[in-house]
């Protein structure tokens, strides 16, 4: 072969590998929106995309906020319809019966925008403004805190209701360095590759903060014997069905042990509470994710896996009774 032809052959092929890595780094990598986000105490991500595209054909009609018509109204943004991702910061308070309460949030939301409606509504109720890094952002008062807005890019605005502005400037710091792969916080360094493949919604961190009231977790009324400041991993992965995951990093393994036995009672009175319920959607979905649940232990983390039925949430929405389809059961 001609050496020539042989030169230009390991040149198509180094790009070729070249490309498939990017590729992979890509695909291995958080979502961009994630990425922008400042350092916080937990993370929650959701793609709305998929669960759009099951639920919209069921939902029911909407009795919007005048405040949030007004706003529809202006811009032509209609969160319920635009907003693709979601990627939300959590942020704990020093003093949480300050304006923010316990938590405060940095946000990149992305969607179909309409850039200048948004920056003519913005410019109009804003009690202040600032450039930085080319950008303005725009100040507003919401219930005794300053919310701050600003369009990141076509498609994509950061919102934060933090004391200071350096969660907002941060987000901005780091649009630069967007098309790094594995940019982004230290907490999404640290936990973003336990995540499962094909995961529609998953937080990280500190993500029992924002349901903490005296010192304890509580879901549907229920205190969990659970720290508010623990590490946790959740997600809502499809893998066969839609699976829910929920980590909790212990400080030992012999406190993951005693976590595990603790919500396996607890899971098990759950189930008896939940048994005599009327049949209905929101009801035999919140009882399929609770006989499919399962709490195990791997060494100093406890791990919850239950099958979520695709029909919940719409029900929940709904608020109505409806049957539900059976889930297949976790492995």
């Amino acid at each position: 072969m001609h050496r020539r032809t042989r030169r230009t052959l390991w040149i198509v092929a180094l790009v070729l590998l070249v490309l498939a890595a990017a590729i992979y780094l890509r695909f291995k990598a958080p979502p961009e929106a994630a990425r922008l986000l400042p350092e916080s105490d937990g993370i929650v991500y959701v793609n709305l995309r998929p669960l759009r595209a099951v639920m919209k054909q069921n939902l029911p009609p909407v009795t919007r906020d005048p405040e949030y018509q007004g706003f529809i109204d202006a811009t032509g943004i209609d969160w319920e319809r635009d907003l693709d991702e979601a990627a939300v910061a959590l942020h704990r308070m020093s003093d949480p019966k300050g304006p923010n309460g316990p938590v405060a949030y940095s946000m990149v939301l992305v969607g179909k925008l309409d850039g200048k409606a948004l920056a003519r509504y913005l410019e109009a109720h804003a009690a202040s403004r600032e450039t930085y890094a080319g950008h303005t952002i725009y100040s507003l008062m919401s219930q005794g805190r300053t919310v701050r807005v600003t369009q990141v890019s076509y498609d994509t605005i950061a919102v934060s209701n933090t004391p200071s502005t350096e969660q907002i400037h941060s987000i901005m710091d780091r649009h630069v360095t967007a098309a790094l792969p594995f940019s982004g916080s230290t907490l999404l360094a640290e936990h973003y590759s336990e995540m499962p493949l094909l995961s529609v919604a998953w937080g990280m961190g500190q993500i029992g903060l924002p349901f903490s009231e005296d010192g304890g977790i509580k879901v549907f009324g229920m205190t969990l014997p659970l720290e508010p400041d623990s590490t946790f991993l959740a997600s809502v992965h499809w893998a066969g069905a839609l699976k829910l995951r929920v980590v909790e990093i212990s400080p030992s393994d012999a406190v993951a042990t005693s976590q595990a036995a603790s919500l396996n009672m607890l899971l098990g009175i759950a189930r008896v509470a939940t048994a005599g319920l009327s049949a209905g959607a929101a009801n035999d979905g919140i009882k399929e994710v609770l006989r499919t649940a399962e709490i195990t232990q791997r060494r100093n983390r406890v791990v919850a896996d239950a099958t979520f039925p695709r029909t919940l949430p719409v029900a929940l929405l709904k608020g109505q009774e409806a049957s539900t389809e059976p889930a297949t059961p976790t492995n």
